[in-house]
């Protein structure tokens, strides 16, 4: 830790006073009966957030601007990344957009595996935001719980069931510590949404018993092998299509639409089956993942939900989720139908825009001194992906608790540029592929 983190950290007791202790004013005012808003010092709303940033690639670099975009000052005081160049890339960017929120010296710019862990322990740093791929999560946010901060993190949580475990038994810690924790499932706070889910709730479609959940499109960027890379470091740079580190695009993307039929049923379902392979995208940097899944999940009163998510282009392509009731079905990002497929209700224009939306809403909480969790939705919600990605792998019809107490992890034994990944190559540079029937899922 610099000299110049100490300083700060001890000449600036008022600011630390607020963002440190103000959960436990909060604590204390609604045990007395006062609202957590109105217990939080009003002159405090206004202090520099400082802000640490864990993942420099775009969904972090997106969410480092989106963070400095909202009200009250704001300022990224440190990044770290396994790589150089994207932590370069990354703060050039954010400089051009942020300017002076951005003061991030040499000393707070950390590199490689465990640059994470210098990060954290910058005792100035209030919020951190976590944007690594999804493998690295549970360390990552182990870690930042540990020591004290505040936690905005990108979804999926994990890439498999001991991951999960591992987020969890954390985020229980953060709510012991009062720590407000925010995950990427943007959906929960757009508008149309929110109101759509209200209102299906209180039973605009009667009884739902059947939902459907897609995201059908045509697949994301591939980085092909350089010279000079080793086995790791390729997989690093290629991390969308390595199970331990993406979990699979089921996983990575369609997670989202997944959340939202969790949001609508209160929970994860409690038995799933699928199918899944690879038609097209079979070339030597797609690495182990498939480029399509469908999932039958059933939930605990009975209701299916049919989960289609698929990587080929020039096919039919959705990215929604709907429900099906006695009474009429709705789109659920805003439209509602009776039985007859009349609209009964739209939320019009709007209400949309989550990615921002998000942190509006993440730092408009911490300066009331409010400490809200997502950390357990937003696990159950990553455990649902895996889930589905375990059946379409196995085949088999798996048990939603048998999965998420699977002990089969995906991690590496060493975190090393140098180590050997959890796979590798065959000697024509194919990766072995899960074959239903025989991929071994628990």
């Amino acid at each position: 830790m610099s000299d110049k983190t100490q300083k700060t950290d001890a000449g600036d007791p008022s600011r630390r006073q607020f963002l440190k202790t103000s959960s436990v004013i909060a604590g204390g005012a609604l045990a007395g009966g006062l609202s957590i808003a109105r217990s939080a010092h009003g002159a405090m709303a206004d202090e520099t957030i400082k802000i640490g940033l864990i993942g420099c690639g775009g969904r972090g670099t997106g969410a480092a601007a989106q963070a400095m975009n909202t009200a009250g000052p704001t300022k990224l005081i440190a990044v770290a990344d396994a790589f150089s160049d994207r932590m370069a890339g990354c703060l050039g960017s954010l400089k051009g957009r942020h300017k002076d929120k951005v003061d991030v010296p040499k000393d707070h710019q950390f590199v490689g595996f465990d640059a994470y862990k210098k990060l954290l322990a910058i005792k100035d740093i209030d919020l951190v935001l976590i944007a690594t791929p999804p493998g690295f999560r549970p360390i990552h946010f182990e870690e930042a719980v540990k020591n004290g901060k505040h936690v905005f993190a990108e979804k999926p949580l994990a890439v498999d069931a001991p991951g999960v475990q591992q987020f969890l038994s954390a985020n229980k810690i953060a709510k012991e510590k009062n720590l407000l924790v925010q995950i990427g499932l943007q959906r929960h706070h757009e508008k149309r949404y929110i109101e759509t889910i209200k209102r299906l709730k209180d039973g605009a479609i009667g009884d739902i018993n059947m939902m459907r959940a897609y995201w059908n499109g045509g697949g994301v960027w591939t980085r092909p092998r350089k010279a000079g890379q080793t086995e790791m470091e390729y997989q690093m740079r290629n991390w969308y299509y390595f199970n331990w580190l993406c979990g699979d695009h089921i996983n990575e993307q369609h997670i989202h639409n997944l959340d939202v039929i969790n949001w609508l049923k209160d929970g994860p379902p409690v038995e799933a089956n699928a199918q899944g392979g690879r038609q097209v995208r079979t070339s030597k940097e797609h690495g182990e993942i498939y480029d399509h899944h469908f999932v039958e999940y059933t939930y605990a009163d009975g209701s299916k939900m049919f989960s289609q998510c698929r990587h080929i282009r020039n096919c039919w392509n959705s990215v929604s989720e709907h429900a099906h009731g006695s009474k009429g079905s709705a789109n659920i990002s805003g439209t509602i139908y009776d039985k007859a497929g009349n609209k009964t209700w739209s939320y019009g224009r709007g209400g949309g825009g989550g990615h921002q939306e998000e942190h509006h809403d993440l730092f408009a909480a911490l300066r009331k001194g409010e400490r809200p969790n997502e950390g357990d939705y937003g696990a159950h919600s990553t455990m649902t992906a895996i889930f589905g990605r375990m059946c379409s792998y196995s085949g088999k019809s798996i048990k939603y608790e048998d999965a998420l107490n699977s002990k089969l992890s995906l991690a590496p034994a060493k975190y090393d540029f140098n180590a050997t990944p959890p796979v590798t190559p065959d000697a024509d540079g194919y990766y072995k592929i899960p074959q239903p029937g025989s991929a071994k899922v628990l």
